[in-house]
């Protein structure tokens, strides 16, 4: 099984709509969920920092994962964005199916 499932994060509503309704629309994640208001706390050039973000967690395949991740770099407004892919193991037959019917070409 070769599907991912990819956390990326981002600081506005509008940028995660953005990227979402991108990688749909290119075929590179067959559904992406937006995740409000989350905090992270992180280092960044030597100090700690606490902000609010959106998480987006694209279900993808492993395949597309260099095109999605240059399609993500291309909008993000992030020096550095977070984009990390989990291996899906496991996972009902018909939402694997749809992934892969919903992605690619």
């Amino acid at each position: 099984m070769d599907i991912r499932v990819v956390f990326c994060t981002i600081d506005k509503l509008e940028g995660a709509k953005e990227i979402a309704r991108k990688v749909v629309d290119k075929k590179l994640a067959a559904c992406v969920n937006i995740v409000p208001r989350i905090c992270s706390v992180y280092q960044w050039q030597g100090e700690i920092v606490e902000d609010d973000e959106y998480l987006l967690i694209i279900k993808t395949r492993e395949s597309l994962m260099d095109s999605l991740k240059d399609c993500i770099t291309k909008i993000h407004t992030y020096d550095v964005p977070e984009i990390i892919s989990l291996e899906v193991k496991e996972g009902a037959d018909s939402y694997i199916k749809w992934v892969y019917d919903s992605t690619g070409n």
